[in-house]
């Protein structure tokens, strides 16, 4: 079946944000499964086709807004993905971990230590993939 239009423009978008390594990476790991290729189509297209490619804001406000939203609901799979991205997309490790240590004030020490030990990780394996 044809991929549409906003489905191209959501990959490409996917690739900017995520890098062509991590884009292969997953397509090869979770995105493998017919189950998950199902929620990944909707998800380029509608997510980052739509989404993403919307005027108003940069990408880099878009990435804080999905850390943001990651470390308030717990999800750390997702957090994992965004923190990433927001790395990618010129966030400092000091300014994410700040932005994390000021929510902990609105929701909690709790999931922000969570959230900062997966911070730690995805910080510590950025640094050693980028050499």
């Amino acid at each position: 079946m044809a991929k549409s239009e906003l489905y191209e423009k959501g990959m490409a978008k996917r690739r900017q944000l995520m890098g062509g390594a991590a884009v292969e990476a997953a397509g090869k790991g979770v995105y493998s499964d017919p189950v998950m290729q199902k929620f990944l189509d909707v998800a380029v297209e509608n997510v980052f086709g739509n989404l993403w490619t919307r005027p108003g804001l940069d990408d880099k406000t878009r990435a804080l807004i999905c850390v943001i939203s990651d470390t308030c609901t717990g999800r750390e799979p997702e957090l994992e993905l965004h923190l990433r991205m927001a790395r990618r997309q010129g966030w400092t490790e000091d300014e994410l971990i700040e932005v994390m240590l000021h929510l902990s004030g609105y929701i909690g020490v709790p999931i922000i230590r969570e959230s900062m030990m997966v911070a730690s990780k995805v910080f510590r394996e950025f640094r050693d993939e980028k050499g």
